[in-house]
């Protein structure tokens, strides 16, 4: 009988087994019911895929988006996998197919979402059908302490009622040590193998810069790696429109994704995206739930995303397939009275203050000076046992300590002046000594305090508010225009009992290596950085996977990935033998592609 480990080769090229994936499969194979939290790009489809490979009958997998099962199905198909989706978006006679197929055994999985599962139709036909065992993915939808709960999941819980000899395995990545007890036992699950792998990421790169001129911000950003694709997510459809038509104004192919955009333009626009058609998909939250696209290699924050697990969520998309990748956020303190604005208008008193707490969370990890990564584990409760991560913005720069005390109490006399009744802008504005129209009204030209900071631009005194804000030295209001109010401790500073230090970086880090020069081609389907000289190469196997995707009608990154890609490279191999040798060529793809792949590397070493 195959082995689990010799299935793993087989079927998706890969030597060994991610951490925790081994547990899971064996617990299935075993009849055990499971419980896995696995990072983004941490493995877990292949934990009910492999098992449904090795097991008679067809596995169950509930997962939570229509739009994203085409993806599931045409991925599992391409590793040698039986594999079929049923919803609402299918035409009749698929869905006919799809069930005959049920029916005499002939699927390895069937992908449906929980409204179809949820149907008494649909579980009467179960009954019938060779169920081996359920799998749910995104599994924190279940919990409504989870941060995308679908009411449709909790009806979940009959599924151990109804079929109690199915093993049942839930996958999420992410979930608080709260929210996997609340899945565990509103499932039902019995005695389950729970599996918690590191939330750790180690090749995202988080940065979180100051948010200035958002739109120029995310421009400059997006050219610094544009031999990349990328996600771009803004919190209103208004925000989304604007940022991706100025990046299309300036060379850039960005498509919007929101709800507010007709279902077909959506779906358009997220499989030109996926068929690495267009550099940047700018989205609201509406985009990105179970996104399969393994070669993203950023994902960009214009706007406070509302806690740390749409946080952690969100920057989970990029670099699924291991492969270096780079997650931004763009910090202001202007999008936290807007956040706040929606949180107050949640009724439920326990669960306002759980909202505001996750919200002050997340600002307290935006405005900290220390390790982000630290910052992101600790929050879901596992602790990073080094002191440098080497791959976070604070981590990668030079840092100094700056006694910011004079410049504070500055910056604190001219609020206690005004009447503590003005906001940001107009507090600096004090400080740099502008002539506005405003300012002469409220004569505040002839205040002490008028110009005394001239001589630091603009950003500058933003950053030190910002601090000020941090670390309590200063409040800022919740209302639609908030003002800036002292606090005990602004009283201590403009004493001068109490000093304010801050933790400043140096210069901030260089972004990651990219080729100039390169064809517009290249730009839609670049890795980050490759081994010198095998450019020529490289470009040949992205062809060669375009026009693969392009004939199979599937997104490129399913026929290989950027670290297969890599791999090849790498390899070079000559045989097929050689070629099964490659991370992620199974004996499915050795014998679809192989010879296309082989032929490619030959002709470019004999040229």
């Amino acid at each position: 009988m195959t082995t689990p480990h010799e299935a793993l080769k087989h079927l998706f090229g890969y030597d060994d087994f991610r951490t925790g994936q081994r547990e899971a499969v064996e617990a299935i194979l075993s009849g055990c019911d499971v419980f896995a939290v696995m990072p983004t790009g941490g493995g877990k489809s292949l934990c009910y895929q492999l098992p449904a490979s090795m097991l008679p009958g067809t596995a169950l997998v509930i997962s939570p988006l229509i739009a994203l099962m085409k993806d599931q199905v045409d991925n599992a198909n391409t590793t040698g996998l039986r594999a079929a989706a049923l919803n609402s978006a299918l035409p009749d006679q698929t869905r006919r197919v799809t069930v005959a197929k049920l029916m005499s055994g002939e699927l390895d999985l069937l992908y449906v979402s929980p409204e179809r599962f949820n149907t008494e139709g649909f579980l009467d036909l179960l009954e019938e059908a060779r169920i081996t065992f359920v799998a749910i993915d995104e599994a924190h939808c279940v919990s409504e302490w989870g941060h995308d709960f679908r009411p449709d999941y909790r009806l979940l819980s009959q599924i151990v009622d109804r079929f109690p000899t199915l093993p049942v395995g839930a996958f999420t990545a992410t979930a608080t040590a709260r929210v996997q007890r609340d899945i565990v036992e509103h499932l039902g699950l019995r005695n389950p193998c729970q599996i918690r792998v590191s939330f750790d990421r180690p090749n995202l790169r988080y940065e979180i810069r100051p948010k200035r001129s958002i739109d120029s911000q995310i421009l400059s950003f997006v050219k610094e790696h544009y031999a990349s694709q990328g996600i771009v997510y803004r919190t209103t459809r208004n925000n989304v429109e604007k940022t991706a038509g100025f990046l299309n104004d300036h060379g850039i192919r960005a498509l919007p994704y929101h709800a507010g955009l007709a279902e077909p333009v959506r779906k358009h626009n997220q499989e030109e995206f996926n068929l690495d058609r267009a550099e940047v998909i700018v989205a609201t939250i509406a985009f990105g739930m179970g996104i399969d696209k393994s070669n993203i290699r950023y994902v960009v924050h214009g706007d406070l995303p509302k806690n740390m697990e749409s946080y952690y969520q969100e920057t989970g998309r990029a670099g699924r397939d291991g492969v270096p990748a780079v997650c931004r956020l763009y910090f202001g303190w202007g999008d936290v009275p807007r956040i706040r604005h929606f949180i107050d208008q949640v009724d439920d008193e326990r669960e306002n203050r759980r909202l505001h707490f996750a919200l002050n969370t997340l600002v307290n990890y935006a405005q900290a000076q220390t390790c982000r990564r630290r910052g992101i584990l600790s929050y879901f409760g596992e602790q990073f046992p080094k002191d440098n991560c080497g791959n976070c913005d604070v981590c990668l720069s030079d840092t100094e300590s700056v006694d910011a005390t004079v410049d504070s109490q500055k910056i604190l006399s001219a609020i206690a002046r005004t009447g503590q009744r003005f906001g940001v802008s107009h507090i600096i504005d004090i400080v740099r000594g502008a002539d506005t129209k405003k300012i002469r009204s409220f004569g505040h030209d002839k205040l002490t305090t008028h110009g005394v900071g001239k001589d630091q631009p603009k950003d500058y005194w933003q950053d030190l508010i910002a601090d000020l804000v941090r670390l309590q030295c200063l409040a800022q209001s919740d209302s639609e225009f908030p003002t800036l109010r002292l606090t005990e401790e602004s009283t201590a500073i403009l004493r001068g009992s109490r000093k304010v230090i801050l933790t400043r970086m140096k210069s901030p880090i260089a972004p990651p290596r990219t080729t100039r020069g390169e064809t517009r081609t290249r730009r839609f389907s670049g890795p980050p950085p490759h081994p010198d000289g095998q450019e020529a190469l490289m470009e040949k196997l992205r062809a060669l996977r375009r026009s693969l995707a392009s004939q199979k009608r599937i997104a490129p990154y399913m026929i290989f990935s950027d670290k297969t890609l890599i791999d090849l490279v790498t390899r070079r191999p000559a045989t097929t033998a050689d070629l099964l040798t490659v991370h992620g060529i199974g004996d499915r793809k050795a014998s679809s592609i192989g010879q296309d792949i082989l032929k490619v590397i030959s002709e470019h070493s004999e040229g």
